[in-house]
């Protein structure tokens, strides 16, 4: 019971309530007011780095030549405020389309994507290699996916293990239960109860695993949703090079400075957490590089600009009209 109410705690969470209530909200505020606030949102790139924010949003936006809109794939703002479900991809995809004239379309693809579309799409995650020009990543679902830490232990005080609690529904996550589940450096488990009963262990809040030098970071359907907070924390994340990437540019970390990589086949896992046990100075360096990766995502100013203008380059590579200016 008491494990119940931390973990039903506001503590290291975003809330819930009040982002549902504040999205609520927006739908019924008329749309003609932010449209006309769109040219100073915009505006705030005089503000910032530009060539900092352009690189991002041309790394979200892959988009090149422009392209012909395919009516059985794209609809317009207004229809989809009126007629998609109210879950959070909505929500995070309003959040900025309410900016924009209500006329232009575009192809929301929500969920946990993990192939290309083949036409351009407004998507959470995508695929890091290949042509993935018409995956466009918006910050969707990021009530869950956006979530940082205020972590007060020391790296040096934590316990020398590695600690991991997800569902485990996926052949590779399987594997590495299969491989570690009772291995003396790693405290890990599944939290499901519908299938491999004798890898299932107590669930554990995030400050739980925030006493352990080490966390373990497996993608899942698409990506690993802990990575975030992980690497905010005074923590190690643990984990295979990513094969997917959000909003948090997964594709852009580099093994060994911002997390400790780890073999696709998970072979050389104790060799990589005793070595980082013996060389303390070069874990607490990639603690400080990842805590300097993440720090780009909190200037919210910054990132609703970025966001603004990703979508301005979608509708105007996809052959729409804007009517906005930098």
């Amino acid at each position: 019971m008491l494990k119940d109410i931390k973990r039903a705690s506001f503590r290291h969470k975003n809330n819930k309530l009040k982002y549902y209530i504040v999205n609520y909200i927006r739908q019924y505020l008329p749309g003609v007011i932010f449209r006309k606030l769109l040219s100073k949102k915009i505006s705030y790139i005089n503000h910032v780095d530009a060539e900092y924010v352009c690189q991002r949003v041309d790394y979200y936006n892959k988009l090149t030549d422009k392209q012909d809109i395919d009516s059985e794939n794209f609809a317009d703002i207004k229809t989809l405020k009126n007629k998609t479900k109210r879950n959070v991809y909505y929500f995070d995809t309003y959040e900025y389309l309410r900016y924009f004239p209500e006329n232009l379309k575009l192809a929301p693809l929500f969920g946990d994507i993990i192939h290309i579309p083949d036409t351009p799409s407004i998507t959470k995650s995508r695929p890091i290699a290949g042509d993935n020009e018409n995956s466009v990543l918006l910050r969707l679902d990021k009530i869950r996916h956006f979530l940082f830490v205020k972590d007060k232990n020391r790296f040096e005080e934590k316990k020398n293990k590695m600690v991991g609690r997800s569902k485990a529904g996926q052949e590779h996550r399987i594997r590495f239960l299969t491989m570690y589940i009772n291995h003396p450096l790693c405290d890990i488990g599944q939290v499901n109860c519908d299938r491999n009963p004798q890898f299932i262990r107590p669930r554990m809040t995030i400050e739980e695993h925030l006493k352990y030098k080490f966390i373990l970071c497996l993608e899942g359907n698409d990506v690993a949703s802990n990575l975030k907070w992980v690497m905010s924390s005074n923590s190690i994340a643990v984990m295979p090079k990513p094969k997917y990437e959000t909003w948090f540019m997964e594709g852009t970390l580099i093994p060994n400075f911002h997390y400790i990589l780890i073999k696709d086949d998970f072979s050389d896992l104790e060799e990589r957490l005793n070595y980082y046990i013996e060389h303390v100075d070069e874990a607490k360096q990639i603690i400080e590089n990842a805590h300097k990766y993440v720090a780009q995502f909190f200037n919210k100013k910054q990132e609703d600009l970025i966001a603004l203008l990703v979508l301005k380059k979608y509708f105007e590579r996809t052959k729409q009209q804007t009517n906005v200016l930098i």
